[in-house]
């Protein structure tokens, strides 16, 4: 797995615009006086969300002294958590969990994929801007293995068939419904009387 990379080339400002600015206030009065500093989390996400997917330095120095605090506080929470991206992602975010139970279930033909369908190395936007991906740590899901994180979206129970279609939708910029591709209910087994088989294809 590689290590998270900050992006060389970097916007000089950041701000949160007026309706990100409102969300902002609305979290920071969920913190006692004292915490706000707490708030840093949400922030980066929000941060994250306004910038095409991902967090700028900028952003970190505004978070910064929008709670007070100072600039390294922020900056080693945002590199701490794969949740963050520090440097541009494409469209479609493809983050595939090689933790234990989805290897053991066939994550590695999941990697292989995005290789050959994406770029060989991760992290790396695909040349029309739609798919980048990278390998991550568990996403607490292993019910559902081998599966993967697509912005804010989970594709569960897959194989390579699917994953190669689900892959190719994103290329197309006509993404396929995410859930289970085994027809699973929430993590229910995949053999109970609701099943109704694929319902993706």
């Amino acid at each position: 797995m590689s290590l998270k990379k900050v992006a060389q080339n970097q916007p000089k400002d950041f701000e949160f615009n007026k309706e990100n600015l409102v969300i902002a206030e609305r979290i920071l009065k969920k913190y006692p006086e004292g915490k706000k500093k707490s708030a840093v989390m949400p922030l980066l996400y929000l941060a994250q969300r306004q910038n095409q997917n991902w967090i700028p330095l900028a952003a970190m120095k505004y978070i910064a002294k929008y709670l007070s605090i100072t600039y390294i506080n922020v900056y080693e929470v945002a590199t701490f958590y794969s949740m963050y991206n520090l440097s541009p992602v494409g469209k479609y975010f493809v983050q595939v969990c090689t933790t234990s139970p989805c290897l053991i279930r066939g994550a590695d033909k999941l990697v292989k994929i995005c290789k050959e369908k994406i770029s060989e190395k991760e992290n790396k936007v695909t040349e029309n801007g739609r798919c980048s991906w990278t390998e991550v740590e568990c996403l607490g899901a292993c019910v559902s293995a081998p599966m993967m994180q697509v912005n804010n979206d989970y594709y569960e129970d897959l194989d390579e068939k699917n994953t190669v279609k689900i892959i190719d939708s994103f290329m197309n910029d006509k993404p396929l419904k995410p859930g289970s591709y085994r027809g699973r209910k929430n993590t229910a087994p995949e053999r109970n009387k609701d099943y109704k088989g694929d319902n993706h294809a």
